[in-house]
């Protein structure tokens, strides 16, 4: 039962009938009271009408036991000064709700008391019918037939007996009988519609959710098979579960991206290690055998250059981890300079003083990188300018070397790529200088490029955003 109500389908075909349930209980409600006033207020008018009658009568100097009083089996009243029954309908057995039980009239003897009538009764002259009425509810038995009745009482002043009230009643079976008619309609109805409702739910919803369910399937099997190129199917629609499935298809590419990278980059660091490390064992192990026949230098330098890949590897794996640059200001220009310091060959030409912010370190990494990188591919000489434009601080690293042919000008940034094939390991590198200078420049928020120089040769440049 709770794996039911669970599913978004059983929740909203319960929430759709509930709301649907609690807007025809309104309506319904609203539609028997509208009923109920309007049928009562009808039953009202017929018992206005019938006491207007019998008190028009009653001007006209009926007597009593003349009145017509029989009609329709309505019953009626007509109540004396003294609260005395003066006349009632023939058939009238018992009543209820007037205020005067009696149903037989009472024999009048003497004085009537209509002079207290009048001084009690001023407001209405003779022969005069009172414009107010009064309704009451109540119950009546008629020559055997007990029913509720809806009471109206009409004061008259009749000539010599004083103020008489007239009580007449008018069914209200037609109106209970319509309103249980309306009410049984109700209750057999609404439950049809909420099931209709909860029903009709159900299955757009289900509809709804299929493609969902689709989605769930496939992710599910690509989780078990961890295999990262299937897809969700995509629902034929524009709606928002078609733009779910897009979406992670679309991630499910950048995570097949991300991971193929990261093996590529498992397998190629592994491959750059290997050769330092069965360098520097070889050494170690002919030093040991031969002592005389070790090369120090050797070990040095590829214990050295074994430091380098480790450090970059180290740096390169915080970068991708997301690690937020030092949120530092410095002149970046006076870090440039330390980086040219000591390089033969390189010189500075412009260096405007410009604050950046972020890592002085990453960004002196940069610098360093791209110098290096500079200075393996020149001839002769490499030039390095730093100049502000804009909101932009542009350092600029060109050589006069073969340069970077234009296709391979985005393919230089990637990790462990080298476009000299016939450069040997020792002078080439890794291959990880460039792809370190553009993951740092990206986290700075600049960019990094490369281009033809003047001289023929490659230009590097550098665009950040000043401090």
């Amino acid at each position: 039962m709770r794996r039911a109500l669970g599913s978004v389908r059983a929740r909203a075909a319960l929430g759709a009938t509930l709301v649907v349930a609690v807007a025809l209980v309104a309506a319904g409600t609203a539609v028997l009271l509208s009923l109920w006033s309007n049928l009562s207020g009808q039953a009202s008018t017929q018992a206005e009408r019938t006491a207007r009658a019998v008190a028009a009568d009653l001007v006209a100097g009926t007597a009593y036991d003349q009145l017509s009083l029989d009609d329709d089996d309505r019953p009626v009243q007509v109540v004396d000064p003294a609260g005395r029954l003066v006349a009632a309908s023939e058939d009238l057995e018992r009543i209820s709700g007037t205020g005067v039980a009696a149903v037989r009239p009472q024999a009048v003897t003497g004085d009537t008391g209509s002079s207290e009538s009048t001084a009690d009764d001023d407001s209405l002259s003779t022969g005069e019918i009172d414009d107010d009425v009064s309704f009451t509810d109540g119950s009546a038995t008629v020559d055997g037939d007990e029913a509720d009745y809806r009471f109206a009482a009409v004061r008259v002043e009749a000539d010599g007996d004083g103020t008489l009230t007239v009580y007449a009643g008018a069914p209200l079976s037609a109106e209970q009988s319509a309103v249980s008619t309306a009410l049984t309609v109700m209750l057999i109805g609404f439950p049809l519609l909420l099931g209709v409702v909860a029903g009709v739910t159900w299955l757009v919803t289900r509809r709804a959710l299929r493609p969902v369910e689709g989605i769930r399937a496939e992710m599910a099997e690509s989780t078990a098979s961890e295999d990262l190129a299937r897809r969700v199917p995509v629902p034929d629609t524009h709606d928002e579960v078609a733009r779910l499935a897009r979406t992670t298809n679309e991630t499910l590419a950048a995570l097949e991206t991300s991971v193929e990278r990261q093996r590529r980059f498992v397998a190629d660091a592994s491959h750059e290690l290997r050769s330092p490390i069965a360098s520097l064992r070889t050494q170690l192990e002919v030093g040991a055998a031969h002592p005389e026949l070790l090369d120090v230098e050797g070990a040095v330098e590829d214990t050295v250059r074994l430091q380098r890949l480790a450090a970059d590897l180290l740096l390169l794996a915080r970068l991708d981890a997301g690690e937020r640059p030092a949120d530092a200001r410095f002149d970046l220009a006076e870090v440039v300079r330390e980086q040219v310091e000591g390089r033969v060959g390189v010189t500075l030409e412009t260096a405007v003083s410009v604050e950046v912010g972020g890592s002085r370190g990453q960004l002196g990494r940069l610098v360093a990188n791209l110098l290096d990188n500079a200075q393996r591919h020149a001839r002769s000489a490499v030039t390095v300018d730093v100049r502000r434009e804009g909101e932009w601080v542009v350092v600029e690293v060109a050589d006069d070397g073969d340069g970077v042919p234009e296709a391979d000008r985005e393919r230089v940034f990637e990790r462990f790529v080298r476009l000299d094939d016939a450069r040997s390991r020792d002078d080439g590198g890794a291959g990880l200088g460039l792809a370190i200078a553009r993951d740092v420049a990206v986290r700075h928020g600049g960019t990094l490029t490369v281009r033809e120089a003047a001289t023929g040769g490659a230009l590097f440049g550098l665009r950040l955003p000043v401090a």
